[in-house]
């Protein structure tokens, strides 16, 4: 069964900025650029009905769509060092879209995630990487920013199992900003969410 999770796509112009921080890093695995994401919630393995429940729920979010910005690169383990990821600049409207997503999954039953929200884009998954190699490529990439782009939907995300993850398959899509009659995500539709993941 793949995994969930719901996420922001990078356009294209975004993706190429970030294909640049590629490399200069012993030991890195680096995410295809296509496969380049911000992760809102991950959900995991879940039974069809619970998929098509949240996909049901996740269609009621209604939130305008905003401007996201990329900048700075950071790793997660500081220790032993376990992936190097692209960074956001604060955004009031990215916070709220995030926390309704994640209440709308506690709602039906999720556990709540553990970890504290930290909006970024992997670029690359470390193997046996020196935490002083990091700091090096992480110095030597502080000042990286690419340019503002507009976010105007989410999406619902699965992925199987593979080395450095993806690809990533859009399952369901909605749209931020809707005009006042109300709309209705694109993708395959809720009935077809869990038929096409057992």
């Amino acid at each position: 069964m793949p995994r969930l999770f719901t996420a922001l796509e990078i356009p294209r112009d975004a993706a190429l900025s970030l294909s640049l921080l590629r490399g200069g890093l012993p030991g890195a695995r680096w995410v295809d650029v296509e496969n380049y994401h911000l992760t809102l919630r991950f959900i995991g393995d879940v039974e069809g009905h619970l998929a098509d429940e949240i996909a049901n729920a996740l269609d009621r979010v209604h939130r305008p769509a905003f401007s996201l910005t990329l900048a700075g690169v950071g790793a997660f383990g500081s220790k032993k060092p376990h992936s190097v990821y692209a960074g956001v600049a604060a955004s009031p409207d990215l916070l709220a879209l995030q926390g309704e997503v994640e209440r709308i999954c506690q709602r039906l039953g999720l556990d709540p995630d553990p970890r504290k929200f930290t909006p970024h884009v992997t670029l690359a998954r470390l193997r046996n990487s020196s935490p002083a190699d990091v700091a090096h490529y992480l110095s030597a990439r502080g000042n990286f920013a690419a340019m503002p782009f507009r976010v105007d939907r989410f999406v619902l995300m699965s992925s199987r199992e593979s080395v450095g993850g993806g690809p990533y398959v859009v399952e369901e899509a909605w749209p931020l900003a809707r005009a006042e009659f109300g709309g209705s995500r694109t993708g395959t539709g809720p009935a077809d969410v869990s038929r096409g993941m057992r």
